[in-house]
């Protein structure tokens, strides 16, 4: 386990006003990290939904592309499973129906240790496939654009699309770039081989292997090709779901991809703990692993992280280089927006030779 420095909640949901009256914010968590000029700038994802309660009845919030405005769906609570809290699945058709909505929203901040400056500035879901909200956004900068992936979810599944901005003021949506079912993807900030890189994580629903990050190449960050699986749930504190976190960072001895793992569930209703891992990938030819976590580097401790909407959940999505460290933002409990200070030599000290010795 990594020795923490500085380590702190930054971003609350009571710091966040609901977009509208009879919405609540439950969660702002997950955020995107990059450096603009002398601030850090986190776009977060803030999940809200309905204020109103009736025991036998649910309140699903979607955004209604047609009618260009989001609308509140109340079927009977007994027609769905509702053990996690995050999703619903209907009795009926065996859909499933997400219990809040989300949107992205920029923060601001000087020292990258507090929150300077709520934006009033980010994106909102628009298309048909955002219909069940917008999530999870990672930042890479190529150049002098901001490059966003995200999460988009509908009723045909979890699909990543592609924005971009040059100031955090203004955004572009370039659409779908990888269908459903995938989600986390991050983009690597050069090129390798005159070609666009990205980590994602196919999540179908056949368990036909433990799950798996895979990594793609492409020659406009549209069309993505070459796909190859890199690396797969080895260990029992990954055995469920990995995925990647931050866009991978450069350092001397390669590429540092921070990812996250979850542990199989024990019963049926259990959201097992979330944890932190790391593969370093050769600097040439990233879909050779040099060395890689056989143990979480993070795994949820504090109360923030062990209390919240999902409990035990630490979830990296963004990463910013401050001088010998870094400052790695991530979701705590599916609630709250925290950063801890952690060592890049200690990272790299911790990972085991991959593959394996015999």
């Amino acid at each position: 386990m990594l020795t923490r420095g500085f380590n702190q909640v930054v971003l609350l949901p009571e710091d966040l006003r609901a977009s509208r009256e009879d919405f609540e914010v439950i969660g702002a968590f997950n955020p995107g990290a990059t450096r603009l000029g002398r601030d850090i700038i986190l776009l977060v994802r803030v999940a809200e939904r309905p204020s109103a309660r009736q025991r036998d009845r649910l309140y699903l919030p979607r955004y209604d592309a047609e009618l260009r405005q989001v609308v509140v769906d109340c079927p009977l609570a007994k027609d769905f499973d509702t053990s996690d809290p995050r999703v619903v699945r209907s009795h009926v058709d065996g859909r499933s129906r997400l219990t809040s909505l989300s949107h992205l929203r920029v923060v601001r901040s000087h020292d990258g240790h507090a929150i300077d400056r709520l934006d009033e500035a980010g994106l909102w879901p628009e298309t048909p496939w955002e219909e069940f909200g917008i999530e999870d956004p990672r930042i890479t900068a190529i150049g002098q654009m901001f490059y966003i992936t995200y999460v988009a979810v509908s009723r045909h599944g979890v699909a990543t699309a592609l924005a971009s901005t040059r100031d955090f003021c203004t955004f572009e949506r370039h659409g779908i770039i990888f269908c459903p079912e995938n989600k986390d993807v991050v983009l690597f900030p050069e090129t390798i081989q005159d070609q666009f890189a990205a980590l994602h994580r196919p999540s179908g629903g056949a368990r036909f292997s433990p799950p798996e990050i895979w990594l793609a190449y492409s020659p406009d960050m549209r069309h993505w090709g070459r796909h190859v699986r890199l690396l797969g749930g080895q260990f029992d504190w990954e055995s469920n779901r990995i995925g990647p976190g931050p866009p991978p960072v450069r350092l001397e001895a390669g590429w540092l991809a921070i990812y996250h793992g979850n542990r199989r569930p024990a019963y049926a209703s259990e959201v097992a703990d979330y944890c932190a891992g790391a593969a370093l990938l050769d600097a040439h030819d990233p879909s050779r692993i040099v060395a890689r976590s056989r143990e979480p580097l993070l795994a949820p401790d504090t109360e923030f992280e062990r209390k919240g909407f999902v409990p035990n959940v630490i979830f990296p999505t963004g990463l910013v280089e401050s001088g010998d460290t870094l400052l790695l933002y991530y979701g705590a409990a599916d609630t709250s927006t925290a950063v801890v200070e952690v060592s890049s030599a200690e990272i790299l000290k911790s990972l085991a030779p991959w593959p394996a010795p015999s």
